[in-house]
């Protein structure tokens, strides 16, 4: 017995010394086949799990190497390396509350180095508290000032605290620390947008001209803060990079038509009913507009493609007396003007008044025939 110990002993520690030269030399297929023998041959030896899980995890194996990492804090609890290990393996695989108390002891163990602290900070932001995490985030900081990842986690807590403006800095410094957080400044934006400080959020959508979806919010923004002469180039603009888009030029025609600017914005309009031709707001939309440059022939064949596709609301009825009416075609006229009225029922107070009105002056006209 004594014998057949001593050999399953020497066996593990071969296993072992083949193992970690294959781990030397990045051969990590090779590394697990040796530290599984190892564990296999002395299933106490907590390095052999240890490097078992290492070489895994470098596989990018995760599933495979956690219950490794795991079997080695049963068999050696505490162990620095592990618990760092494991707890960022956790954190990797959306299991923050899991992995905080991990790095959380990691960072206790190792209060002078970064990692942990790091790690840590992240783990307390992922599991949901931000509070504990700006702490962590500030120990790590002091330890590296010029980690951008860090500094955007610290952000990333102050906004969750509600402390946007404390936030704001901490954003801009990641992302003026590495070029390649330069899109914290789009989380940023987004931010500012939803707390309403508008100009700041425009001014950060605008580093980014070649992001479609930010100069799509920052367009968005401007119109709602009824700037359209500062959104109409930009959408221009946006346009030029990307014609086929129907809700840019539905959005051009609008922001053309608020403007008064009636036959580019019926052009816009046009141009989105090419897009989506069986679009019956399209049509109403630039039925709406042929009406204001009193293209009455247009509007009316606008009017009729909308009818073509379903389209039977007191709006359109309504636009369709106006067009009657405006070319003297009075018969047609009063009878879109009834059936509008019949439609509203009170809903559009303003444009009910004037049917009535023109109804009477078209029954006179009428009964003079």
């Amino acid at each position: 017995m004594l014998v057949a110990l001593s050999l399953l002993v020497f066996a593990a520690q071969d296993y072992n010394a083949d193992g970690r030269k294959a781990l030397e030399s990045q051969n990590y297929p090779q590394a697990v086949e040796c530290f599984t023998k190892a564990v296999a041959a002395d299933p106490g030896d907590y390095t052999a799990h240890f490097h078992l899980a290492l070489a895994l995890s470098l596989m990018e194996k995760y599933h495979e190497a956690i219950p490794e990492y795991q079997k080695v804090l049963e068999l050696k609890p505490g162990l620095y390396q592990a618990e760092l290990n494991l707890g960022m393996l956790l954190l990797r695989e959306k299991r923050a509350s899991e992995a905080t108390p991990l790095l959380e002891a990691a960072a206790a163990q190792k209060p002078a180095e970064f990692r942990p602290q790091f790690y840590a900070a992240e783990a307390l932001l992922a599991a949901g508290d931000a509070a504990k995490a700006e702490g962590r985030y500030r120990a790590a900081l002091a330890l590296d000032p010029k980690s951008a990842p860090a500094e955007l986690g610290l952000a990333r807590s102050l906004a969750r605290l509600n402390r946007l403006a404390e936030a704001e800095e901490h954003f801009r410094k990641a992302a003026e620390l590495d070029p390649g957080f330069k899109d914290a400044l789009l989380e940023l934006a987004s931010l500012l947008d939803k707390a309403g400080h508008t100009d700041k959020a425009i001014a950060l959508y605008d580093q980014f001209p070649d992001d479609a979806g930010a100069q799509e919010r920052a367009i968005a923004l401007l119109v709602h803060a009824k700037r359209n002469s500062d959104a109409e180039p930009r959408v221009a603009k946006a346009l030029a990079r990307d014609p086929k888009s129907y809700d840019l030029r539905m959005l051009y025609g609008r922001i053309l038509r608020d403007q008064r600017k009636f036959a580019p914005a019926a052009e816009q309009f046009f141009q989105a009913a090419q897009l989506r031709p069986d679009s019956r707001e399209t049509w109403n939309e630039l039925a709406a507009v042929l009406i204001l440059t009193e293209s009455y022939p247009q509007a009316l064949a606008a009017l009729d493609r909308a009818r073509a596709l379903g389209e039977e609301t007191a709006g359109n009825y309504f636009f369709r007396a106006l067009v009657l009416d405006k070319t003297r075609q009075y018969r047609p006229a009063l009878e879109s003007y009834q059936r509008f009225l019949e439609l509203s029922q009170g809903k559009s107070p303003n444009e009910e008044f004037k049917a009535r009105q023109r109804i009477k002056v078209i029954e006179k006209e009428l009964s003079r025939r």
